[in-house]
């Protein structure tokens, strides 16, 4: 199952796969981080798309074109804010993961990358983090064959080591 996974260290938006996976802000019009990031590399005509989709909330997606970027497609998802855990915070994460994967499968997507959702300026552990990205993305792909490659694109050594670790764990 696991090879179907595999954790990078290094830019999403230089990717070659059919999507790259937005850690967005409920607004879509870009930001700091990954997102203010794939906004840049996209150009101005993802910032158009987003404005005519009127927001995104909490642990849904939304799927725009790519633009510029060498994917396709950007799957836009918002991520929790950390509160300290007792906001329902990992099931929002687990589900903005979910629905990301789910708005890849509708959309006939077969290698997507996703950034550490959340675990930027909003805070969320990364060690927690990782541990649900590779929960949610396992049990997806145990059910689903239509996605190929599933990329984790880390931005720190610090989030790469969690991430092969919580993929160790998955198995």
């Amino acid at each position: 199952m696991n090879e179907r996974i595999e954790v990078v260290f290094g830019d999403i938006t230089k990717l070659e796969v059919d999507a790259i996976v937005n850690a967005a802000n409920s607004k879509l019009l870009g930001g700091g981080g990954v997102d203010g990031a794939i906004h840049r590399a996209a150009g101005p005509g993802l910032l158009e798309e987003c404005r005519s989709l009127g927001g995104c909330p909490t642990g849904e997606a939304r799927i725009t074109k790519g633009y510029r970027l060498a994917a396709k497609w950007v799957i836009h998802t918002v991520g929790p804010i950390w509160r300290g855990g007792a906001y329902c915070e990992d099931e929002l994460l687990a589900k903005a993961y979910r629905n990301s994967l789910k708005l890849a499968e509708e959309n006939r997507i077969k290698t997507i990358a996703f950034p550490a959702i959340s675990t930027g300026a909003y805070g969320f552990p990364v060690e927690r983090a990782s541990l649900i990205a590779a929960a949610e993305i396992s049990g997806f792909l145990e059910d689903n064959g239509s996605i190929e490659k599933v990329l984790l694109v880390c931005f720190s050594e610090r989030a790469e080591r969690c991430y092969l670790r919580a993929l160790e764990e998955s198995r």
